[in-house]
């Protein structure tokens, strides 16, 4: 048996990576670049080896330093996780090379089926249904428009040796087909050193399934269930789940099938992943096979009871697995919900700083029988950097029922509080309660359909409304009280209490009675409705669990001046609550208007730019390309939102920036 693992990766795998180890005696190692020198990765294995410093090029995915750490350590493994070295075969080789144990496939396995290009081919060959698409590489911008308009619009233009949404765009047409090739070159060349590109045509309409596989050196290999990865933006997977709401008993055979058969044309051994697209009529088409452990591998472990990071760690050591395709049973369902460091309010870019607080909700068994999970890399004080992938953390649910799964997962984005960065908790938390997303029927334009306008929040509709509505009730009630109790008599309530209030939303009111007595404390509307209300709020307190008219209510509680700010669902408001009197002179009151910044291009995200396509004294048209900004190793394109002529460019190629820096001004 393995005795120690260098884990070549960081954050939240890293962790989980070490967490198994851990179970099974085995010491860890962790390696950690400049920007990772205080990271919960680095804190929690038994050993810890600098590598670099904090871009990735420079430590993450430079062999040389990966080998020397595992020389300067003893370990006598590597797992890798997934992104960086986790599909690179000369890694592996030089590992082999080193007779150092790699915790993944065979080298021959990563060359094949890592390279989309390769693989595609393959699977082909072995009567794989796979895309259409162009399976050479592409030279440049122009013949990518040649091959796109060949094929048909829409494509997809994809990196060959990609992975995690990185250099992938979907084309419409020429133009987007030239952008989208370079953008996809520029990003693949960033996150993975090799900037090959390749075109294949876009499904629409389409699901995104995947077949997790497993394999031993022994020439068994199993497929473990498919995991429903369509709630994607940006080809970025957002929200997956186990298994799939669309597959019949059937079509989940057949793929898990085809996936086998794949692997063992390869010798595959190892956990690895075939993704497939699926179509409305249940066809699936081969899309690559990712040779590593996927992101969303936790909600295959929940509905299976398979510890695969374990699977992995025995595989490598050279064991059997341990049951058949027969001992394989899918039980319940599980959802993963994934924390991203960026703004859904600004069309989900990323953030980065420091996270003043991060308080996930506890793990284990709830009290209603389900499951809870969070594989996160990060504490409460870290600092999330620009260096790497935006991705806080991995809240599962399990649950005996889909539904269930995903009312538990509702109940947990509330208790899960995060300050301090732009996050998608709220976005999360609206995919939740999305009638379309709880009846199942989804694709992979989801997001795309059902905020074509981006993320704006939820609107709360009357319910929501005097929910909301109470807990400001409650809320200004305890802070009434604190503020006119004596020193000494804190705790003190007086329990008979009728009292009426007006609470605004923006320009919502509702005239409301709070009616506290012996036997409780309920929220009276003026057209009578009445909530009862249990729970309670304490002064200062950033969160607060509420029964509202029999249903829980975990709320996030902020006071903002004279404002109360809840969160909830994916709803924000801000609540005053007034006396009747005070109510009616605030309605007279004049507004602030907000500052006039059309004349402006702002930053929308901190990050560094690496081109300006525009000069003093240039009209520019709606569409246009001004400058490109790059974070978090994606490429953003900064365009014009109207016709204008440049008056200033505030910076230039190479400048960092933070949210809403000035890059041009407009006459």
């Amino acid at each position: 048996m393995i005795k120690k693992i260098l884990i070549a990766n960081r954050g939240e795998i890293a962790c989980r990576v070490i967490r198994t180890a851990r179970k099974m005696g085995i010491k860890t190692v962790a390696v950690y670049s400049d920007a990772d020198r205080e990271a919960l990765h680095v804190r929690e294995a038994d050993e810890a080896v600098h590598i670099g410093p904090a871009p990735s090029s420079q430590s993450y995915i430079v062999i040389d330093r990966i080998l020397d750490a595992v020389r300067t350590s003893g370990a006598d493994a590597v797992h890798p996780g997934y992104g960086f070295l986790s599909e690179n075969a000369v890694f592996a080789a030089a590992l082999e090379k080193a007779g150092v144990i790699f915790i993944g496939p065979p080298v021959g396995a990563i060359e094949a089926m890592g390279d989309k290009i390769t693989s595609k081919k393959i699977a082909a060959e072995a009567g794989v249904s796979t895309v259409p698409g162009h399976m050479g590489l592409i030279a440049d911008a122009d013949e990518a428009v040649r091959i796109s308009s060949q094929i048909g619009y829409p494509v997809m233009i994809k990196a060959s040796a990609g992975g995690g949404g990185k250099g992938m765009r979907i084309a419409w047409n020429d133009t987007e087909a030239r952008e989208g090739f370079q953008s996809s070159k520029n990003e693949a060349k960033s996150s993975f050193g090799d900037d090959r590109i390749f075109i294949e045509k876009f499904v629409t309409q389409p699901r995104h399934i995947e077949i997790q596989i497993l394999g031993d050196r022994h020439g068994t290999v199993l497929y473990l269930g498919e995991r429903e990865c369509s709630i994607q933006r940006r080809n970025q997977k957002v929200i997956e789940e186990a298994p799939s709401p669309f597959l019949d008993e059937a079509t989940r055979r057949a793929m898990g099938e085809q996936a086998v058969a794949l692997s063992k044309a390869e010798g595959y051994h190892s956990a690895g992943t075939v993704e497939f697209i699926v179509d409305g009529e249940r066809n699936f088409y081969f899309l690559e096979m990712n040779t590593r452990l996927q992101v969303e591998h936790p909600v295959t472990e929940l509905i299976t009871g398979i510890d695969l990071v374990e699977q992995m760690i025995r595989v490598a050591s050279g064991e059997a697995l341990q049951f058949g395709q027969h001992d394989v049973t899918l039980n319940g369902w599980a959802i993963e919900s994934r924390l991203y460091a960026e703004d859904p309010y600004r069309n989900f870019l990323p953030s980065i700083g420091r996270l003043t607080r991060y308080r996930p909700p506890a793990e284990g068994e709830t009290a209603d029988g389900c499951v809870l999970r969070n594989d996160t890399g990060v504490t409460e004080g870290g600092e999330i950097s620009m260096y790497y992938d935006p991705m806080v953390a991995k809240l599962c649910a399990w649950a005996p029922d889909r539904l269930s799964a995903i009312d538990t997962m509702s109940q947990a984005l509330d208790d899960f509080e995060v300050e301090g960065i732009g996050h998608n908790l709220p976005f999360l938390s609206a995919v939740m309660q999305h009638d379309r997303f709880r009846s199942g029927r989804i694709t992979t334009a989801f997001i795309a359909e059902e905020f074509p306008d981006g993320f704006r929040g939820v609107a709360p509709d009357t319910a929501a409304e005097r929910v909301l509505a109470a807990v400001a009730t409650l809320v200004n009630q305890v802070l009434q009280e604190r503020a006119v109790q004596i020193s000494g008599t804190l705790g003190h309530r007086r329990r008979t209490v009728s009292k009426a209030w007006v609470v605004r939303f923006d320009e919502t009111e509702l005239a409301v009675t709070i009616e506290a007595g012996a036997e409780g404390t309920a929220i009276r509307f003026a057209d009578g409705t009445v909530l009862s209300t249990a729970g309670a709020y304490v002064p200062g307190a950033s969160h607060a669990r509420f029964v509202i008219g029999g249903e829980p209510v975990g709320v996030k509680i902020d006071l903002i001046g004279s404002a109360i700010r809840l969160r909830w669902r994916g709803m924000e408001v801000k609540a005053h609550v007034r006396s009747p009197q005070v109510a009616a002179l605030a309605r007279i009151m004049p507004r602030k208007l907000p500052p006039d910044t059309s004349k402006l291009l702002l930053c929308p995200m901190p990050g560094v730019i690496t081109a300006i396509a525009v000069a003093v004294g240039e009209t520019v048209e709606a569409g246009q390309p001004l400058a490109t900004v790059e974070a978090m190793k994606m490429e953003n394109i900064l365009r014009a939102e109207r016709r204008g002529v440049v008056k200033r460019v505030a910076v230039e190629a190479g400048t960092s920036l933070a949210v809403d820096e000035v890059v041009l001004e407009f006459e």
